[in-house]
């Protein structure tokens, strides 16, 4: 365990609020415009509270709440806490993808905690790629963090059913295209699926990041799943604010916690609760910021061996709020270490281990959190998949997928882009049935360009109709985590960046086999040298902006599609320490 440094000592704050020459004096005149006394600046920790609150980010328009129960924190254990404002990426308005601008809003956190003087932050988040970018921006500065998530939204309701946002719309959609649903009702279950403040109640992505910060160790214990307008939400976030005080006196910062054994707790952990796809591309980012060997490879090892045990939908049957009066992610975490697959002496932001916060917690409802002998799936966590067709990797989420599946031979359905798919994918004369293979090219991180959450693609009505539910599915995109299905998502190298994906033609023959883990186009290298040949990318290349940036500097899924020129850890000292005064 890490020895805590003396206290008190000079903070990082000291350089720009100390002493009493002309540049101190400024700093601390101008704070004080907002009516602060002068013992403000007495040596005491300087708190900031990096927010992602918007109004176009839904799942986070209720932090500014949870900002001031932090304050209340920070003011309660001797601390000044400052809120500043950050680039929200809010999922279900921002266009292209959201995961377009994750790297945008890293940047944006990781410059604002550099350039101004705190000595330690809360980081409020909740909306999926919230989470990770101020994860990624903090681990790249390595001043002390703690992540409070803005938790998800209570059940959707519908005629006495519970619904599920994001998973009841792909179920819903596909039951009006097989006529199982009217349009009617359709509209009519929209307005039970978003009922009160907070991110998807689902195993979502947002969930799953939440549930990851609290598996890596950089929330307390229990944060991950109270819903947002629990009251419990406040309690956390205030707990919170006292508990930054004490790591900035301890010195206790990211890179003393996202160790590998931390990363490797957190993959246990996302195939235990069924966790989303997503989770891989950000956490293979913020291995990459702060330091950390992490590959595809370690996301397939470590997977194979966890049942997933959380019966929550997109794989299994219950929301959020029953997850968290069960337990919550401590009793999941718990039943891993009894598995013996977790690293009980990871240290977390408490500054104890984590089986030290999860060692007593007890399961009140074993139909939510099951016994390991009832899994979901006995191998739970995420496949990777290579071949011909994905040499650096390919994902796919066994949990939501079908058994009957998992070893398949098909005839390859193409779509050229997501706009060929939506121009040809209901008409009566596709030459498609429910033993085809369907493929969606370019969409992956260059392509679309962000690589979106279009890899799930719905099946044909003319299948539907059938009573058929599922297909594999493959493509360079992602899938929402609140989605399911027999998906291959993340294909790489994508179809843009020259791929094996861009030379898949109507009517070639693809094998899947997830138990070897193995995906091959059945193509002779000779067909394929000639296809790639005359291969030329259909993409327009983005000029200018940060759109032009992407796409230039994005890298590709297998290492988590952060910018190049951000890999690796950097450090909170401002560039040749200046100060412009």
């Amino acid at each position: 365990m890490k020895k805590k440094a003396e206290w008190p000592r000079r903070l990082r704050s000291y350089d720009w609020f100390g002493g009493t020459g002309k540049n101190a004096i400024m700093h601390r005149s101008w704070m004080k415009n907002q009516g602060l006394p002068a013992d403000t600046f007495d040596g005491r920790p300087i708190i900031g509270i990096c927010n992602t609150w918007s109004e176009l980010t839904p799942c986070n328009a209720h932090l500014r709440d949870l900002a001031e129960r932090v304050k209340r924190g920070v003011y309660e254990a001797g601390g000044f806490p400052v809120e500043f404002p950050v680039f929200s990426v809010g999922e279900s308005t921002l266009r292209p993808t959201a995961m377009m601008f994750r790297n945008l809003a890293a940047m944006d956190v990781e410059e604002a905690i550099r350039g101004n003087p705190v000595d330690g932050v809360v980081l409020l988040g909740g909306c999926d790629k919230t989470t990770p970018s101020l994860l990624m921006g903090a681990a790249s500065v390595d001043i002390p963090v703690i992540l409070v998530s803005g938790g998800p939204m209570l059940n959707g309701k519908w005629r006495g059913k519970d619904v599920g946002s994001g998973t009841a719309i792909w179920q819903f959609s596909e039951m009006v295209k097989s006529g199982e649903m009217s349009l009617d009702e359709f509209m009519d279950a929209e307005q039970g699926m978003a009922r009160s403040a907070g991110s998807c109640m689902t195993m979502g992505t947002a969930s799953t990041m939440a549930s990851m910060a609290e598996a890596l160790g950089m929330t307390l214990p229990g944060n991950a799943a109270i819903p947002a307008v629990d009251a419990r939400r406040r309690v956390i976030s205030q707990l919170s604010g006292r508990r930054i005080v004490d790591m900035v006196k301890e010195d206790l910062k990211p890179s003393d916690i996202l160790t590998k054994e931390a990363f490797e707790n957190a993959i246990r952990v996302n195939g235990a609760v069924g966790g989303s796809t997503n989770a891989v591309l950000h956490l293979l980012a913020l291995a990459g910021r702060i330091g950390v060997d992490l590959s595809l490879d370690d996301w397939d090892r470590l997977g194979r061996e966890v049942p997933t045990i959380v019966n929550l939908q997109p794989s299994g049957k219950h929301l959020m709020e029953e997850f968290y009066y069960a337990g919550g992610l401590p009793v999941v975490i718990k039943a891993v270490g009894e598995m013996g697959l977790l690293h009980k002496d990871a240290i977390t932001v408490t500054g104890d281990t984590i089986w030290a916060g999860v060692k007593d917690v007890v399961n009140y409802n074993d139909d939510v959190i099951v016994p390991r002998e009832k899994a979901l799936t006995q191998s739970g966590g995420i496949a990777v998949l290579r071949g011909n067709l994905a040499p650096k990797g390919a994902v796919l989420k066994p949990s939501a997928a079908s058994p009957h599946l998992m070893q398949h031979k098909g005839r390859a359905v193409v779509f050229e882009s997501i706009e060929d798919y939506h121009a040809r994918i209901n008409r009566d004369d596709l030459d498609i049935d429910e033993t085809c293979i369907m493929v969606l090219k370019y969409c992956g991180p260059k392509g679309y360009p962000g690589m979106a959450e279009v890899g799930n693609m719905g099946l044909p009505p003319k299948v539907l109709k059938k009573g058929i539910t599922d297909m594999i599915r493959i493509s360079d995109a992602r899938m929402s985590g609140t989605a399911y299905g027999t998906v291959i998502l993340h294909t790489a190298p994508e179809a843009a960046d020259g791929g094996p994906l861009a030379l898949v033609q109507n009517g070639d023959i693809i094998a899947v086999d997830v138990p070897a883990r193995t995906i091959q186009l059945e193509v002779s290298d000779e067909e394929l040298a000639k296809r790639r040949a005359a291969w030329v990318s259909p993409v327009k290349p983005l000029n200018g902006g940060y759109g032009g940036l992407y796409v230039k500097s994005v890298m590709q899924a297998d290492t988590g599609a952060d910018l190049d020129f951000l890999v690796g850890p950097r450090g909170s000292e401002i560039p040749n320490n200046r100060d412009s005064h």
